[in-house]
């Protein structure tokens, strides 16, 4: 019986499984480690890159025509975003799909409605929009890193309703696709938020159509109340549809509420 025991057969794989997780959980410890410092040096370089382009933007848009400074801004913009986009992907900490908004490349004269559930809803969109003008905050304008861009770019100041609508609907009538979020801030409660009516005024002024936008994410990272320094989960993933598009509006109130219904109902 002796002999039987000592030449029954071991087990196999156990000790390379074992082996096998250690090695799987030392790599994502390291993965892990690594994150954080990484996390903290892209938010400092796109805070650089803003920067730069603020200040190089704040000494040429007084010196440049209008119909260059424009056009100019915008696609500095967008390219930096495009650029800054590419290294998150580069490094592994963000996916998205964006390509949906191909469709839209040959479309002019649209107002631009998504859904907000980050920080970065705008920078993914203005990076894939070569035709887009903005609504920007006040302290947009007003911030050392972003102000000098948003001026140069002709973004639409929104502490001033009327103003707001005015030049919105201007730009609008002038074939440019325009990039409102109709909660007016990040949603607090997801799926959607209350909308509010600017959207739909400036689509009444306008006589354009509305084209919602529908952003999926599987994050909450920089949503409302989350601090800007607090690590999320990798990789962040970010998805964009096209929704319904609604004609011009008749009735603003009619069209807030059917786009707050239809949100809610896909998102």
């Amino acid at each position: 019986m002796a002999e039987t025991a000592t030449e029954r057969p071991r087990p196999r794989g156990r000790g390379g499984l074992t082996l096998a997780g250690g090695f799987a959980g030392l790599a994502g410890a390291v993965r892990r480690g690594w994150e954080y410092p990484l996390f903290y040096l892209l938010l400092l370089l796109f805070g650089l890159m803003s920067l730069a382009w603020s200040l190089t933007a704040a000494l040429l848009d007084p010196l440049l025509p209008r119909r260059i400074a424009r056009p100019l801004g915008r696609f500095a913009i967008r390219s930096g975003f495009r650029g800054y986009l590419g290294v998150l992907r580069a490094c592994g900490i963000l996916k998205t799909d964006l390509s949906a908004l191909d469709a839209l490349k040959g479309d002019e004269g649209l107002v631009l409605c998504p859904n907000h559930p980050s920080l970065l809803d705008a920078v993914l969109l203005i990076s894939h929009l070569p035709n887009v003008a903005c609504i920007a905050k006040a302290k947009v304008y007003d911030n050392l890193c972003l102000g000098g861009g948003a001026r140069m770019a002709g973004y639409i100041r929104n502490d001033s309703p009327a103003s707001l609508v005015k030049l919105a609907a201007r730009e609008v009538r002038a074939g440019r696709q325009l990039l409102i979020f109709p909660e007016g801030t990040r949603t607090a409660r997801p799926p959607v938020g209350a909308l509010k009516g600017g959207f739909a005024l400036i689509a009444k002024t306008a006589g354009a159509p509305v084209q919602t936008v529908l952003i999926d994410t599987n994050t909450r990272f920089l949503g409302k109340g989350w601090p800007l320094f607090r690590k999320p989960e990798f990789p962040l993933v970010y998805t964009v549809r096209l929704g319904r598009r609604f004609e011009p509006p008749a009735d603003v109130r009619r069209l807030v509420d059917d786009l707050e219904g239809y949100y809610r109902s896909q998102l």
